[in-house]
């Protein structure tokens, strides 16, 4: 776990939420300067900081908004930290919750150099990282599919298949293994669904390993055997924290 230590003049809470957030000023003494609830818009936060930007560091929760803050203070020259979600909580969690509180403790956490950081991804590779994300839920829908057949195969005590059903080849005769016309049309659109994922999914990765090599040109990238055998680009950089 790691902390950010750095001293500042002011230290800036945001409790961020989808169209607005809760701001918290301290100073050096611990005394409130601002504690006023934003719309979520650059403009409104700029002019509230703009008293204490000599020497202002700002924290947020790592939550699904923090991009677009993230992105203004690096614009700004204002050192950003993103507090670690879950260490965040053990840290400071009480009964007592909701934005008021949770942007003065941020704030108060910030000053006393007890917020743990969440790594801040480049901006230029956010967009890719979700698109990577995006991939896998595709992915695991794909499986979903695959093991909902089995199951099927299973739930009737029928013999197991004797191919691998990944590659599309092995599946052309997967209907004719379930003898019910109504489970068959079950099985047969899962099939059809996979095939769908498949021709998704391949131009979905081609496009991330022309779009992931710009990122990283020391990374290899190569798809072994499709959907499913497709190695992820982010699996070679280095950990980080979400």
């Amino acid at each position: 776990m790691r902390f950010y230590t750095q001293q500042h003049r002011y230290y800036c809470g945001v409790d961020l939420h989808a169209r607005s957030l809760y701001v918290c000023v301290l100073d050096q003494a611990g005394d409130v300067q601002v504690h006023r609830n934003l719309s979520a818009s650059p403009e409104a936060f700029l002019q509230v900081i703009a008293p204490y930007r000599q020497d202002l560091a700002v924290a947020a929760e790592c939550m699904f908004a923090w991009y677009w803050l993230a992105g203004l203070c690096e614009q700004e020259g204002i050192p950003f930290v993103l507090g670690h979600t879950l260490y965040m909580k053990a840290i400071h969690g009480g009964k007592a919750k909701h934005d008021r509180i949770d942007a003065h403790k941020i704030a108060a956490l910030l000053r006393g150099g007890l917020i743990p950081m969440a790594y801040v991804y480049p901006a230029r590779m956010r967009a890719t990282r979700d698109l990577l994300r995006r991939r896998m839920h595709l992915m695991r829908k794909r499986a979903e599919l695959f093991t909902h057949i089995q199951n099927t195969s299973s739930q009737y005590n029928l013999p197991a298949f004797e191919k691998n059903l990944a590659y599309h080849a092995n599946r052309a005769a997967v209907p004719e293994h379930f003898a019910h016309p109504v489970v068959r049309k079950s099985i047969e659109v899962d099939l059809a669904l996979i095939d769908h994922y498949d021709r998704l999914l391949h131009e979905l990765e081609l496009y991330i390993l022309r779009t992931a090599r710009q990122h990283d040109p020391n990374t290899l990238l190569s798809p072994a055997h499709g959907p499913g055998h497709w190695e992820d680009p982010l699996s070679r950089h280095p950990l980080r924290d979400p």
